[in-house]
């Protein structure tokens, strides 16, 4: 009987050990999507700041001519 308790005891810290190795594995996931989405967050308001500093007729034709560039990537991406 002292044999099987030994095995579930075993069993039991081999768990306990995967399951610590996964949430120490999905903290590390969570911090780099953390940092990626303040990298996205501080990249948008660059460009941002970037628009907003050209006169409304040059930005308008930069922002029509990205909406263009990406209409043609969806679609030749469709294809």
């Amino acid at each position: 009987m002292g044999k099987c308790q030994n095995m579930g005891s075993s069993t039991r810290i081999i768990r306990a050990a995967l399951l610590g190795a996964a949430a120490v594995l999905l903290a590390a996931a969570a911090y780099q999507l953390r940092e990626k989405h303040q990298e996205a967050d501080l990249a948008v308001q660059n460009i941002g700041d970037q628009l907003d500093a050209l006169d409304p007729a040059t930005r308008a034709a930069v922002v029509a001519r990205l909406t263009s560039e990406e209409v043609k990537k969806v679609r030749d991406h469709g294809r």
